[in-house]
């Protein structure tokens, strides 16, 4: 077992000899802990015959485990008084829970109970098939998150990082509850796994629970090795019956593990990630040809994005357009002055109130999936403040002016 503590202020991590990583935030002023069961695979990591089964498998988890059937499961966690949930993304899933400290013991049986021991019925998996499929509904229904979607599938052609998490109606329909039983058994288990907690909780009394449950003999089956994703540029036109058009734009980023992060949260941080940013300046306030526009980055392990989303109305899509591109130009020439000192004191402003919230710091230790070391908010808060504006500018230049991915829906 490696107990290096490989760590700033009070985060602690400790790897067993079976490659699980325990990792702990103590807050002793806190007067709750949040829990989180962080495993390292998601979409990306399935074959095409298995889209979906991710996040199926985080659905079918709650359905019961060990003694208890899908009611008394709901029941239990019902009882602590905290909320539980999880989450499946490109290359994620996690489980949480939030609960008083002196209900954290418990709160984790519950939790590694669902994962370790889970019943996985036969007639819950028939009904919770067609809930999967009602999210599906609700995402076609809902253009925005419609559009993030076709737009991930030619950013990521032909490849699992551009299908969507939820998998296809043909793949569910074709999944057996034995398939979901192997697939966890093959990689929810050893290095694959990160528990974390967050709150008042020692790190000694976490670590001992763990090593003292199922959770410390388990390896995973088979090592992933993920292919290296390509990025694709050009542009695509849909229609879809809706009211407004929807733009989104892609540029080739960075993962996470790259050292100028703090740089490209600047940049994000100006370009769109604000009411005083470039884009909702000059497209909304400016020119009131939008209502929703913003940026945002999107880091994996081992590649990134820079993406714009925005939504106008069909009339207004080429005058929208033409100062998308031409805000875009601008900021590569010259970032107005000013902006990069605001984006670091609103980045200050996130990190230093971030400190205050338990399930917050619980999730932000799932970076060490990918990550030996994690900075505080403070030392981030540093870092982002040694920024220089000529380095966000570089940055800018490098990555905007690159060669896009554009998506454009239009009401049919």
């Amino acid at each position: 077992m490696d107990t290096s503590n490989k760590t700033t202020n009070a985060v602690q991590k400790t790897v067993l000899d079976n490659g699980l990583t325990v990792a702990s935030n103590h807050m002793p002023d806190a007067q709750s802990v949040a829990i989180g069961i962080f495993v390292n695979v998601g979409s990306r990591d399935e074959d095409i015959p298995q889209a979906g089964i991710s996040h199926a498998l985080e659905h079918m988890v709650f359905k019961g485990a060990g003694a208890l059937d899908v009611h008394e499961l709901a029941e239990s966690l019902d009882n602590l008084g905290g909320n539980a949930n999880a989450y499946t993304s490109k290359e994620r899933t996690c489980f949480h829970l939030h609960v008083l400290h002196e209900d954290w013991q418990t709160g984790l049986s519950l939790l590694s109970d669902m994962l370790l021991e889970p019943r996985l019925p036969e007639e819950e998996w028939q009904r919770e098939r067609e809930v999967i499929f009602a999210e599906m509904s609700m995402v076609d229904d809902a253009p925005d998150e419609w559009v993030f979607d076709q737009h991930a599938a030619h950013v990521y052609a032909d490849q699992a990082m551009g299908r969507p998490v939820l998998g296809s109606r043909e793949t569910l329909n074709q999944m057996s509850v034995q398939d979901l039983r192997d697939y966890l058994n093959m990689h929810y288990r050893g290095a694959n796994v990160l528990i974390a907690a967050a709150g008042r909780i020692e790190h000694d009394d976490l670590l001992g629970m763990v090593q003292g449950s199922a959770w410390s003999h388990g390896l995973a089956a088979t090592k992933k090795v993920r292919a290296l994703p390509v990025f694709q540029s050009g542009q695509y036109d849909l229609t879809k019956p809706m009211e407004q058009a929807q733009v989104m734009v892609s540029w080739l980023g960075q993962g996470v593990k790259e050292e100028d992060k703090a740089v490209a949260w600047i940049a994000n941080q100006l370009l769109g990630g604000s009411m005083s940013s470039l884009l909702f300046r000059e497209v909304r306030e400016k020119r009131g040809l939008a209502y929703g526009i913003g940026s945002f980055l999107s880091s994996y392990s081992d590649a990134g994005l820079i993406s714009i989303s925005c939504s106008t109305m069909p009339e207004q899509l080429q005058p929208c357009l033409a100062v998308l591109r031409e805000t875009i130009a601008d900021v590569c020439t010259q970032i107005p002055q000013g902006m990069v000192e605001r984006a670091q004191r609103q980045l200050t402003v996130q990190f230093r109130m971030g400190m205050d919230a338990v399930e917050g710091s619980m999730l932000q230790l799932g970076a060490l999936l990918d990550e030996e070391q994690l900075y505080s908010p403070l030392e981030w808060v540093d870092k982002v403040n040694a920024v220089e504006t000529a380095q966000v500018q570089a940055w800018l230049q490098q990555y905007l002016a690159a060669d896009a991915m554009w998506t454009l829906a239009v009401p049919e």
